[in-house]
């Protein structure tokens, strides 16, 4: 169920709005679940017969449990992980909560689909625990059953990378799981969430050897996949369980459009992402033509088949469903966000029948998505159990640098290079590209209603996000990598130069213009970040001095506490230092710059003399590195056997580049802050003009006349002194 589509606003009760007499809406809750396991083990095993993957091994067999019950395993890990999270993403950002804006009521759907986060995440846990057991059984093979099993499976949890994995995944599982049945506020549900989905990343991490070429592409993009894959079928799948009900709710089009919206942007990452994993895995056309390209081939053409599915539910059904609110509806419902649009749509919206065409439509289309889906889900599992024409095993005799990195060296660098030289990291393309998308898409919804948008605004947020990409993408990565000179220009963009821009880009302010309130008791995007930045949390980190503190301290922590190694070593160590930086850089430039609201803004004389010290101290930690005599990372960067210069040469180039990068920054930073104190005083001003031309200087008069009261005063009391 793919389109765009706008988010609902206001419903008008919960009173029936579709008299439904085919009875197709209680066969699709009954029949969702059944028919995705049927579909699902039936391709599933016939794509594991016809690609070898469940034949017998020569040596270390594991037998019918490990070859047959594994996948069978991670096929029901993953239904229940996409169940889960899908159930909790509606119950987040898409069924209303209550019964209104101002009712304390909770909505009998929202609570199904916790009952159906809870039952999915036992289910998850209880499937992770099975997965870990059989997948040591799976790689110890026939040894597995000989001597004592139990201490060979702590062993293989305890010092085997893989069984430390998966035990991390099966404990973020059960902590996941308790938070789903513990929590039932709107920002538990949403924290039960987000740890729900952390172990998408520890699961795209076992798809690909470290030490194998591409190991960052494939990680990046295996993520990307596995997000889009279980926010589109766990939606979907969690939909369908509500059928019954939520068909003879008056709101149905408005819950539905937003979650094709949502199934949209999935679309999006995960034709993206597999394409970009396939082609790691995939090196020539007559790959495509082996067992693993042939049910590549079979995956794509379903996930095609499930986009066209998707624009005909856009094109033809939803917007004839009751609650629909049309995006043309008028200015003054997307301006003043009331939400309360029309269920127009066509002529045929407007009549009963056509709705109730409509939703059964809708329903036929949901089954038949669902066996897609099962199917596309198996062969996920095949394919991870087929070997790809293209190994991820790592190369037989690496170099240094491919066994730090995991990758060839790149040609000696140069200033050419740095702008040649490209090796995409597919989560960082994804959200710069995405987030110029949805800007964009923002500016052009203001501009159709008749508003205004400063177009500088947007240059400033294009040229942020286009800093961002080539810093996690280009050049200035691929040599942050080997050289400290180039990951402190990494750095030193990261923190110091993509957030000026993206500050000026103003996108909360954009986000609160661009799309209207929700009054039907349900929080989109706009009430959830609205919420992140009004609250406490917010506030302190924004604070001028904090966010100070958090950007220069930030630097002494990672490079002189021994974390840098890790954070080059592993993916997500890298990942969630890019995450920090930026975030840590954005919230200096907010708190000096920044226009959004949310953001406690402090007088000009206290936001100039935190830059002021920051400036000062930026330029002690690049003269520090200069005059150090260790190396810092030397594991790293000392090991790395490129041979264009000496490590600690290097790094002496390292600490010049984040003396002088450092004060380019600053130095804007505080003219554009200058700029505002400057036109804030001049509007001050013009306000205080303005307010005495209205009272006729009745302020001046005033003193004056307090003035002439006082000379009066003491010329009596020097006259009576005479």
């Amino acid at each position: 169920m793919t389109g765009t589509a706008p988010a609902a606003g206001r419903t008008r009760g919960r009173t029936p709005a579709i008299d439904s007499t085919s009875g197709i809406e209680p066969q699709v809750r009954i029949a969702a679940l059944p028919l995705y396991t049927l579909v699902g083990a039936i391709v599933g095993s016939i794509g594991l017969l016809l690609t070898g993957a469940a034949a017998p091994t020569v040596l270390a067999d594991s037998g019918p449990l490990g070859r047959w019950g594994l996948p069978a395993a991670e096929f029901v890990f993953n239904t229940a992980m996409i169940l889960t999270i899908g159930a909790l993403l509606l119950a987040v950002i898409v069924v209303p909560r209550t019964q209104g804006r101002t009712s304390s009521r909770i909505d009998d759907q929202w609570e199904r689909l916790l009952g159906i986060a809870q039952a999915s995440s036992a289910v998850w846990t209880l499937s992770a625990v099975a997965v870990l057991i059989l997948t040591y059984v799976d790689t110890a093979g026939a040894q597995a059953f000989q001597g004592d099993f139990s201490g060979q499976l702590w062993s293989f949890v305890t010092e085997i990378d893989l069984g430390r994995v998966w035990l991390a995944i099966v404990c973020l599982v059960a902590v996941g799981s308790t938070l789903v049945f513990g929590l039932r506020s709107y920002a538990g549900i949403a924290t039960s969430f987000v740890v729900s989905a952390l172990p998408i990343m520890l699961l795209a991490i076992l798809g690909h050897s470290a030490e194998a070429k591409g190991h960052v592409q494939a990680v990046g993009s295996l993520s990307i996949h596995l997000v889009g894959i279980v926010i589109w079928v766990g939606g979907l799948l969690s939909l369908a369980l509500l059928a019954p009900s939520l068909t003879k709710r008056s709101d149905l089009g408005a819950i539905v459009s937003r979650y094709s919206t949502i199934a949209l942007i999935a679309y999006a990452l995960v034709m993206y992402s597999g394409l970009t994993n396939a082609l790691l895995r995939v090196g020539s056309l007559a790959d495509w033509t082996t067992a693993y390209g042939f049910v590549l081939l079979a995956k794509l053409g379903i996930t095609i088949l499930l986009g066209f599915v998707g624009w005909t539910h856009r094109r033809s059904v939803i917007g004839r469903m009751p609650g629909w609110e049309d995006p043309r509806a008028g200015r003054a419902a997307a301006g003043h966000g009331s939400g309360a649009g029309t269920a127009a749509g066509g002529a045929e919206a407007t009549t009963a029948s056509g709705a109730v065409h409509a939703a059964h439509l809708f329903w036929r289309l949901v089954l038949g998505e669902i066996m897609l889906f099962a199917a596309a889900t198996a062969l996920g599992v095949v394919l991870s159990r087929t070997a790809p024409p293209v190994p991820d095993d790592p190369p037989s005799r690496p170099t240094a640098a491919e066994v730090l990195t995991g990758e060839p060296l790149p040609p000696p660098p140069s200033w050419g290079t740095f702008f040649t030289e490209w090796r995409l990291d597919p989560m960082w393309v994804s959200i710069s590209v995405g987030f110029a998308v949805f800007y964009v898409l923002a500016v052009l919804r203001l501009r159709k209603r008749g508003d205004t948008w400063p177009v500088h605004r947007t240059i400033a947020w294009l040229v942020g996000l286009a800093g961002l990409f080539y810093v996690t993408s280009g050049g200035a990565a691929i040599y942050g990598k080997v050289l400290f000179s180039s990951h402190m220009i990494q750095h030193m963009v990261l923190v110091m130069i993509v957030p000026i821009p993206l500050v000026m880009g103003a996108p909360i302010t954009l986000l609160m213009r661009a799309i209207p309130a929700r009054r039907d008791g349900s929080r989109g995007v706009r009430e959830w970040v609205l919420a992140i930045v009004h609250s406490r949390y917010a506030s302190f980190f924004s604070h001028p001095i904090v966010a100070a503190i958090n950007f220069a301290g930030s630097l002494i922590v990672f490079y002189y506490s021994g974390i840098m190694y890790p954070a080059m070593d592993t993916h997500i160590g890298h990942e969630l230092m890019i995450v920090h930086f930026l975030l840590a850089g954005y919230f200096f430039a907010q708190s000096i710059i920044g226009v959004d609201p949310g953001i406690k803004q402090y007088p000009y004389p206290v936001r100039l003399i935190v830059l002021l010290a920051t400036m000062a101290f930026h330029a002690f930690f690049g003269i520090s590195i200069m005059s150090a005599t260790a190396l810092i990372a030397g594991d790293w960067f000392g090991n790395m056997g490129h041979g264009w210069v000496s490590a600690l040469d290097d790094q002496v180039t390292g600490g010049e580049i984040a003396w002088g990068i450092g004060e380019f920054p600053t130095l804007g930073l505080a003219i554009i802050m200058a700029v505002e104190w400057y036109q804030s005083s001049k509007r001050e001003a013009t306000r205080s003009d303005r307010a005495e031309e209205r009272t006729g200087d009745a302020e001046l008069a005033a003193y004056n006349a307090m003035l002439a009261g006082l000379a009066a005063r003491d010329e009596e009391t020097d006259g009576r002194a005479q």
